[in-house]
C-alpha cells in the first residue's frame, strides 16, 4: 500500500483540501446540468459528431492558454494515456444517452463512486479508510433512491443504454483513478488540452462506422458552446487543479452529487418535481459527504493521538 505522504492531498492543508472540494461541487454542478444539454444535442447530432465538435472547441480553448506546454513530451504521453479513457467514458455515455433517460444515466454513471475504490485496490495497492468505505455505501444508496434504481420498463432499447453507460462509469472511474496519480507530476490545463484533443480525434475516427446526422440550430450551437467550453475545458481543467490537492475516493464521493444537480436542472426546466424519493435520495447523498469529511478527520485525530 502506497505511504500516506506520497498521496496526492494527504500532505495538502485543509483550507486547500477545502477549496478542492468545493472547486469539484462547482464541475460537478456543471456535469449535472449536462445531463439535460446533451440528451437534447444528440437528438439533433449522433453522438459521435456531438462529441468530435464539442471537444475540439474544448480543445481549442484550452490550449489557447496552455500554449507550448502542451507540446511537451511527458504531457503528450500523459494526456493521450488518459484521453483513451476519457473518449471511452463520454462514448459510452453519449450513446447510451440516446436510448435511455437522464436520470438512468446520472445513476448508472455515478457507480463510477463504487469503482474508484477497487481501481484504486487493483491498480494501486491502496485500501480506502472505513469512513470512505462506507460513506461510498450510503451514496450509492442515495442514488439509488434519487433516480429509483432501475426500476421500471423501458424496453431492450432502454437496457442497451443502460448497459453502455455502465460501460462509462468503469471507464470514468480509472480516469478518475488515473489523474489522481499523474495531476501533480503535469501542467494542468496541458494535460486536459491534450486529452480533449485526443477524445475529439477518436470520435473523427469513429464517423466513417456511424449514420452522420447534423441538425445546425442555436439550440445545438448553444449546446456545443456549453458542453465544449464549460462542462469539457473549464471543468476538467479544474477537476485536474483540485484532484492534485484532495484523494481519488474524496473527489468520487463529490461527483457522486451530479445526479442531484442533474434532478434541480429537469426541475428548473420543468421536466419534473421534485417528491420524497427526491429528497431522501439528495439527503443520503450529502450525508455520504458528511461521512467521508468526519469520519476521517476523526479518524487521523485517533491514530494522532498516541503518538
Amino acid at each position: 500500500m502506497t505511504p500516506p505522504s506520497a498521496r496526492p492531498g494527504a500532505d495538502t492543508p485543509a483550507r486547500v483540501r477545502l477549496h478542492a472540494d468545493l472547486v469539484i461541487v462547482f464541475i460537478t454542478a456543471l456535469w449535472g446540468a449536462s445531463f439535460v444539454v446533451v440528451k437534447d444535442a444528440v437528438a439533433l447530432a449522433d453522438p459521435f459528431s456531438f462529441l468530435a465538435l464539442r471537444f475540439a472547441l474544448g480543445g481549442a480553448a484550452a490550449t489557447a492558454i496552455a500554449r507550448r506546454k502542451v507540446l511537451s513530451a511527458e504531457v503528450l504521453r500523459r494526456g493521450a494515456f488518459l484521453g483513451l479513457f476519457l473518449f471511452a467514458g463520454f462514448a459510452f455515455q453519449t450513446t447510451g444517452l440516446v436510448r435511455t433517460t437522464e436520470s438512468r444515466s446520472a445513476f448508472i454513471t455515478g457507480l463510477s463512486v463504487i469503482l474508484v475504490p477497487v481501481v484504486s485496490i487493483a491498480l494501486f495497492r491502496r485500501l480506502p479508510k472505513p469512513p470512505s468505505i462506507a460513506a461510498v455505501l450510503i451514496a450509492c444508496a442515495g442514488l439509488y433512491v434519487l433516480t429509483g434504481g432501475l426500476k421500471g420498463g423501458g424496453g431492450k432499447s432502454v437496457l442497451e443504454g443502460d448497459l453502455l453507460t455502465l460501460g462509462c462509469a468503469i471507464c470514468f472511474a480509472f480516469h478518475i483513478a488515473f489523474t489522481e496519480k499523474f495531476a501533480p507530476r503535469a501542467p494542468a490545463l496541458a494535460l486536459v488540452a491534450v486529452q480533449l484533443w485526443v477524445v475529439s480525434a477518436l470520435a473523427c475516427a469513429s464517423l466513417p462506422f456511424v449514420e452522420v446526422r447534423v441538425t445546425w440550430t442555436g439550440g445545438f450551437v448553444g449546446a456545443l458552446i456549453f458542453a465544449g467550453f464549460f462542462a469539457s475545458a473549464m471543468a476538467i481543467s479544474l477537476q485536474t487543479w483540485a484532484q492534485a490537492r484532495t484523494t481519488a475516493v474524496r473527489a468520487a464521493l463529490l461527483f457522486s452529487l451530479e445526479p442531484v444537480f442533474a434532478a434541480l436542472m429537469s426541475v428548473g426546466l420543468g421536466r419534473e418535481q421534485l417528491g420524497a424519493r427526491e429528497l431522501v435520495g439528495g439527503g443520503l447523498t450529502v450525508l455520504a459527504v458528511l461521512v467521508a469529511d468526519v469520519g476521517n478527520a476523526l479518524l487521523a485525530r485517533r491514530v494522532r493521538e498516541p503518538a
